[in-house]
């Protein structure tokens, strides 16, 4: 059994406090391997804002976190830093990685960073990207839950999120897919779910098509104070069993903030059945 808990766009600068006590409650009572934060970390990529995100993350102790950079952690309004050193200050805080790695057991977890000063909001993954997670993915150990983290979602859930889709993002998909991914986490929407997200991959099989299950784990924000209508603040807990040889499945568990008794807490889960360990072909 592995557990992750996926924290998506806290935008330190622009947090509601009691949800952020609420969430370090959570994460020191479910005690999960790893925490996962897939980008957005500050409102506007101020110096300021940074520090704030890594003073939640020194409040976790000896928790693993693997984090990534989202479009708002670059600098907006200052075109020359943009341009010049676009990740300054997330260095700063989080070190020079842009792109970490976690590696144990039942689990892997690799980052990619899918933020260009280029584009504003869109995020876009490069063919050498695409590729060096394939060869990493293809060598996973059959027990690991194998995870990809990005901040835009990897491909658009209904004709209204296409334009915050991953530039690049059904070629990795499939790549990926063949190499063994099992969930692909993002973000940057403020909509969380779970999605079957199959590519379907002609090269799988000589008779027709093959489908190998990926699912697309998106979180909603876990701590900020711009919500979408309706929509609480949120993260997902994921809890994972199986084996190298029997079923493989995942339960994404939402977990909900709830404004009066101040804590998270946590709807009905998504089943998720997974792929068999051995990848269908190496990317």
């Amino acid at each position: 059994m592995s557990r992750l808990l996926q924290i998506s766009d806290p935008h330190f600068g622009a947090e509601r406090q009691e949800a952020v006590d609420a969430l370090v409650r959570l994460i020191e009572q479910t005690r999960p391997e790893l925490v996962v934060i897939s980008g957005d970390l500050t409102q506007r990529a101020r110096r300021h804002q940074f520090e704030a995100a890594r003073a939640f993350v020194a409040r976790l102790g000896a928790q693993p976190v693997l984090a990534i950079p989202g479009n708002h952690d670059l600098p907006l309004f200052d075109l020359i830093a943009r341009w010049r050193q676009p990740y300054v200050n997330y260095r700063r805080a989080f070190g020079e990685e842009l792109e970490p790695v976690f590696d144990a057991p039942a689990l892997l977890a690799i980052g990619v960073n899918t933020t260009r000063p280029a584009r504003h909001t869109a995020g876009e993954i490069s063919a050498e990207q695409v590729a060096r997670v394939a060869r990493r993915l293809a060598l996973a150990s059959p027990a690991q839950l194998r995870v990809v983290v990005v901040h835009q979602p990897i491909v658009a859930i209904g004709p209204a999120n296409r334009h915050d889709r991953l530039h690049g993002g059904e070629i990795a998909l499939r790549r990926w897919a063949a190499a063994g991914a099992d969930l692909v986490l993002g973000g940057h929407t403020h909509r969380a779910g779970a999605w079957r997200v199959t590519p379907r991959d002609d090269e799988a099989g000589r008779d027709g098509a093959v489908e190998r299950p990926v699912f697309m784990v998106q979180g909603g924000t876990a701590v900020s104070r711009r919500l979408r209508a309706g929509t609480p603040n949120s993260v997902n807990l994921i809890d994972y069993a199986g084996d190298a040889l029997g079923p493989r499945r995942a339960a994404v568990t939402r977990c909900d903030y709830d404004d009066e008794s101040r804590c998270f807490i946590a709807q009905a889960a998504q089943h998720l059945d997974l792929a068999p360990a051995t990848p269908f072909l190496l990317a």
